[in-house]
């Protein structure tokens, strides 16, 4: 994850780095007060909030089409669900998961790799499983972007978001 690869580098994690990851995804998610929460954003004015000092997490949506606009920082990479859920052990003691009929994301019209990861991961004392399919990208270049996440799954619930970033030395 060094800010030298280029901006076309693929970043590979593994099962385990991956489940750590979506987890701290789930953990910003979940702590976000609704009227600050990145998730229900349908602008991106709440894309910075309390984000990590390491990586930026881009926020998932509650399904539908949306477009966002932001500024990110140059200097981390991106990690951003493209379909995903979470749940408590109490609801199953196993990891539940959706059926995927498609699942893409692009930047600047070049398809990303997308990786799936399940992970148990807590919030207080209340013991959660996270799923999903994923995506990373490398620290960009200042510059502006146009990442699109497309997914559908087989049950109907679909996204269809659009991030307009501006990369830039914070």
């Amino acid at each position: 994850m060094s800010g030298t690869e280029s901006v076309g580098s693929t970043w590979k994690l593994s099962d385990q780095e991956g489940g750590v990851l979506a987890g701290r995804w789930w953990k910003w998610a979940l702590a976000a007060p609704d009227d600050l929460c990145p998730v229900r954003d349908t602008t991106g004015e709440n894309a910075a909030w309390n984000q990590p000092a390491d990586l930026w997490f881009l926020a998932g949506t509650y399904g539908g089409r949306v477009v966002r606009r932001c500024v990110v920082p140059s200097d981390r990479p991106l990690f951003f669900p493209v379909l995903n859920m979470q749940h408590t052990r109490f609801h199953s003691k196993v990891p539940l998961f959706l059926t995927v009929a498609r699942a893409t994301a692009s930047l600047n019209g070049v398809p990303l790799p997308l990786q799936e990861f399940a992970a148990p991961f807590r919030t207080k004392l209340i013991r959660r499983f996270a799923w999903g399919i994923w995506g990373g990208v490398v620290p960009l270049t200042p510059g502006q972007y146009v990442l699109e996440i497309k997914a559908e799954s087989t049950s109907g619930f679909w996204v269809d978001t659009t991030y307009h970033l501006d990369a830039k030395a914070f």
